[in-house]
């Protein structure tokens, strides 16, 4: 029996410029964070979250006026394996994103208008950089583990490549090395849905008074299609009718046509996510590629990395195969790196990773279990 966890959210403001990999400069700026459990005395027992695209630091727990638990909530909290009877627990909202953190819908300090388009271009590193102030900011020397799915897998692979000894183990999740030309084109498809919405305004919807929901609908809409594997989407909606016949027409008809509508238009409307921010973190998974400043050579790009790894992957997940996971296990291994690696069966595509799964929860909760043995 677990307790329910009640949370609420922190800031810390940097008044210390960022210097981006784009060569841009933050003068400032805010990360939004939470924490779950208790630093211990020696610091040891601190594990960082990292969030994917449309995720934020809301990881677990609850807030008091707000029944919808945190993104993994099934996976982090008392009890879990995830466990914040044992460690304590940090996840940041990454900057560029509309939760709290700098980004385009923060002030810009230098104009007192809000960035919008204007808000820099930011990358994995910036995300890791930013992280890592918070870190000291904690006072925590090293990270027992750094853990993330998808897009947050690549977070934990940039801390063990560019900040080696502050981590002991890092746990990359439904991820990749670098995106596939196919996920780099439909990232571009989702970012064109969005720019080419009449509501847009060149990305200054705010100061316009506006919001390009159509295109930021399709953009979530195409997105969430690659989350699903077609035999789940297969299971759940067949070519299941909303109606008892067809009516040969453009409307509605088909029950996986609404499930897409609903998805899109929560997203855009309900949970009001930001256009400028959408651009921006697909932007940062293209740019995601660490072995290009080692002649492409992924083995090289992790030659430095001190961390032990787990690498989880899914079997229906074809926008970040098990394939992609092997590659980052070979470059590993090629690095006589510790690392462990789990392909779980699931019909839930690159979804499976925030989704309830037996196999998958033991694996996670034997593994942290493993790093709170080893302290």
């Amino acid at each position: 029996m677990t307790d329910k966890l009640y949370v609420t959210p922190s800031t810390l403001h940097v008044s210390a410029p960022l210097k981006l990999v784009s060569g841009a400069e933050l003068p400032q700026y805010d990360l939004v964070y939470e924490t779950y459990g208790e630093l211990n005395e020696d610091a040891s027992n601190a594990v960082l979250i990292c969030h994917a695209l449309s995720g934020d630091h809301h990881v677990s727990g609850f807030y008091e006026e707000d029944n919808k638990p945190g993104w993994w909530d099934h996976y982090i909290g008392p009890g879990k394996p995830v466990d914040t009877n044992e460690f304590f627990v940090v996840c940041s909202n990454n900057l560029g994103s509309c939760r709290g953190s700098s980004g385009p819908t923060s002030l810009n300090p230098l104009s007192g208008k809000v960035y919008g388009p204007d808000f820099p271009i930011v990358t994995c590193r910036d995300w890791v950089n930013s992280q890592n102030t918070l870190r000291q900011h904690l006072g925590i020397d090293q990270w027992a583990a750094i853990i993330g799915g998808s897009m947050g897998g690549m977070q934990v692979m940039q801390w063990a490549i560019d900040y080696p000894d502050k981590l002991r183990h890092a746990l990359v999740i439904a991820a990749a090395p670098k995106l596939s030309a196919q996920n780099i084109a439909f990232n571009e498809v989702a970012r064109r849905a969005i720019m080419t919405d009449p509501d847009f305004h060149d990305g200054r919807f705010i100061e316009a008074n506006t919001t390009p929901k159509g295109g930021l609908a399709l953009a979530r809409m195409l997105g969430h299609l690659t989350y699903l594997s077609d035999d789940m989407m297969g299971a759940k909606f067949g070519r299941e009718l909303r109606s008892e016949r067809l009516k040969y027409s453009f409307d509605v008809e088909f029950q996986v046509e609404s499930y897409l509508r609903y998805q899109g238009e929560k997203f855009a409307t309900k949970q009001n996510f930001d256009a400028n921010t959408y651009l921006l973190m697909t932007k940062a998974l293209d740019y995601f590629d660490p072995a290009a400043e080692f002649d492409n050579d992924l083995s090289a790009a992790f030659a430095k990395t001190q961390a032990a790894f787990l690498v989880v992957s899914f079997t229906s997940d074809w926008r970040f195969s098990p394939a992609r996971s092997r590659e980052i296990v070979r470059a590993l291994l090629d690095n006589d790196r510790s690392v462990s690696y789990a392909e779980i069966e699931s019909e839930h595509g690159h979804d499976a990773f925030l989704l309830p799964n037996a196999h998958y929860e033991g694996i996670f909760r034997a593994y942290m279990n493993r790093i709170k043995k080893d302290g």
